[in-house]
């Protein structure tokens, strides 16, 4: 009875000082608001900026925004850092490839009979005298042994599609599927990156329809850094099922009797084909310079551990004419970013700093190849092994299809893969103040997407940072002219950057630096 009635004395003042712990990131978040997110992605993601290409015009002046609406929060700038908030670094650029291919003399027309997705930056020649037929190879797990091993370094043909039964003669069947590319091509290709293959030859059956898919990308202009400059392995190469069969023709191998190995089963297909494919790339190239937007909010008793709240500002530019203002991807981490420094600066203008420092990082290049959160990682401005954490914001102003009848979620990618406490951190806040459905689908390392390695967050998760990604997932306007203002969802950008608030206050305030978990 007396622990009962002792319990029950202590309760009230338990209350009080939970209630009293919880005031002041109420308080601060509060400076989140839906018309300020919207009043600073109206001028961002407006045509004037251009589509913030990385190294153009709109980049620079989205720079230059960014950075006076820090300066007139009352950040002072890093003396490292140009004009005290540019981390500005080098880039080549290169023309989209010009690209020729011939079998045995007999030249193919380029987005005609094939196309390259723009991986090789510079220019180069290659001669084939053998190429590894797989049939259908390359794809799952499932067909992992269907392949086999020993093609590291190797240059492989494969099909596009599934095993099925033959049709008729023809050595390449026609495929079942029309959308074949989330599910199969990239699993495919992740897997060739696995297997060490240098060139991957994929005869595909809907080879206009893949090329009308990737033709932005194709016909872009690639970025790199100095260093960075060359192939990236491996180069994959879309061929008309006309041209594979020209391939096979010329190695003198029979089409019906390689045909026979190709069933509905599961039989391994490992032909060896000497053949002679000469391939060539051309492509001009000139230098620019981007910037990463930085501003550093310096703590107190542990202000030399730091915490990254970051989100890349640089989209597509503008294509045929068009505008790609870029208001979800990733207008709309940008301004949430924006709007959680004014939230700490505010707690620290009146009396309530943060215990470790804050540095919110607007990366430009992430279109491009993660460039500037790369260039970041390799010259930190403030050490790797002294920051805490990323919490990386990448598109959260819209819907998927998944959650199109409920616009309180969020997906969270990467948070418990380096750091479970800062999982368990980020779920605890939510559970305390602001009841979204966090949805784990994208985490999973099987994810056939690999969202986790294709933002910002990676150039820090990569050398052991912990991370948390938010995203909202993919729509029909992603990478589209029609990613615009108009079709924002603002209270929801408020309240996902209300919980990226909230956990990012708890880090910096904790007693204890974030375990890192071992593996």
């Amino acid at each position: 009875m007396r622990i009962i009635v002792f319990t029950a004395l202590l309760m009230p003042l338990f209350c009080f000082s939970q209630g009293k712990q919880d005031s002041l990131p109420l308080k601060f978040s509060g400076y989140i608001l839906s018309a300020d997110l919207s009043e600073n992605l109206n001028v961002l993601a407006s045509d004037a900026y251009e589509g913030r290409e990385t190294g153009q015009k709109g980049q620079k002046m989205a720079a230059q925004y960014i950075k006076n609406f820090y300066q007139k929060l009352g950040y002072p700038g890093l003396d490292t850092l140009q004009d005290g908030f540019f981390q500005s670094y080098p880039l080549e650029v290169f023309n989209p490839q010009d690209m020729s291919i011939s079998i045995k003399g007999k030249p193919f027309i380029q987005n005609v009979d094939f196309f390259c997705l723009p991986n090789t930056t510079g220019d180069f020649s290659f001669d084939f005298g053998e190429i590894v037929f797989c049939g259908y190879g390359i794809q799952t797990e499932v067909y992992s042994d269907y392949v086999g091993g020993g093609l590291q370094n190797k240059s492989v043909l494969i099909m596009d599609g599934e095993p099925r039964k033959k049709n008729g003669n023809s050595m390449i069947t026609q495929s079942a599927q029309s959308s074949i590319w989330t599910t199969n091509f990239r699993t495919k290709i992740n897997e060739a990156k696995k297997q060490g293959i240098q060139f991957l030859f994929i005869a595909d059956s809907s080879l206009q329809q893949s090329y009308e898919l990737f033709e932005q990308r194709v016909s872009s202009k690639r970025m790199r850094t100095d260093k960075n400059v060359g192939a990236s392995y491996p180069v994959v190469v879309h061929i008309s099922q006309a041209m594979a069969n020209v391939i096979l023709e010329s190695s003198g191998n029979k089409i019906a009797s390689l045909s026979d190995s190709i069933s509905h089963t599961l039989k391994t297909v490992r032909v060896v084909l000497k053949t002679e494919i000469k391939m060539g790339i051309v492509q001009k190239k000139f230098g620019v310079s981007a910037e990463n937007v930085c501003a550093y909010l310096e703590g107190t008793d542990l202000k030399d551990e730091l915490l990254v709240i970051s989100a890349h500002y640089d989209h597509l530019g503008i294509l045929e004419g068009k505008v790609y203002n870029g208001a979800d991807d990733d207008g709309s981490g940008t301004v949430a970013v924006m709007q959680l420094a004014k939230a700490f600066m505010e707690a620290k203008k009146q009396g309530h700093p943060v215990r470790r420092s804050i540095l919110f990082l607007n990366f430009s290049g992430e279109e491009k190849g993660l460039l500037g959160s790369e260039y970041y990682s390799e010259n930190p401005v403030f050490p790797l092994k002294k920051t805490v954490c990323d919490l990386n914001i990448d598109m959260i102003g819209r819907l998927d299809e998944a959650h199109a009848k409920n616009q309180d979620y969020i997906y969270l990618i990467g948070s418990n893969r380096i750091s479970k406490e800062l999982h368990e951190i980020s779920e605890q806040c939510n559970k305390r103040y602001t009841h979204l459905m966090l949805d784990y689908k994208y985490n999973e390392e099987s994810d056939p997407n690999r969202f986790y390695y294709r933002s910002d967050h990676y150039n820090f998760a990569k050398n052991g940072v912990p991370v948390i990604f938010y995203f909202n997932g993919v729509h029909s306007d992603y990478h589209r002219e029609t990613d615009e203002v108009e079709k924002i969802i603002f209270s929801k950008i408020e309240k996902i950057a209300k919980l990226v608030f909230f956990t990012a206050w708890t880090v910096a305030n904790r007693d204890e630096k974030l375990r890192i978990d071992t593996h």
